[in-house]
């Protein structure tokens, strides 16, 4: 059995992110190990594409798409 991943573990893991952005993480379910995934896809999807790693699916997925639409509003933020 993997046991959803922490408040903790999710900060340690992503940094300095938004409480919402925590939030949604865990509500996913995910492991620590799929936010681990998920957080070195967004950080650098290339190298993960080049190493032959197939796209993650199901939570690891989900962290993704969270992850990516902080970025994208910090980016579009004046």
């Amino acid at each position: 059995m993997t046991d959803r991943v922490t408040r903790a573990e999710a900060a340690a893991v992503l940094g300095n992110v938004d409480e919402k952005v925590l939030v949604d993480v865990i509500a996913t379910g995910a492991t620590k190990a799929e936010v681990a995934e998920a957080f070195a896809w967004v950080e650098n999807d290339e190298a993960m594409l080049n190493e032959g790693r197939p796209l993650p699916g199901g939570r690891a997925a989900q962290v993704i798409a969270i992850l990516q639409a902080q970025l994208e509003s910090e980016t579009s933020e004046p």
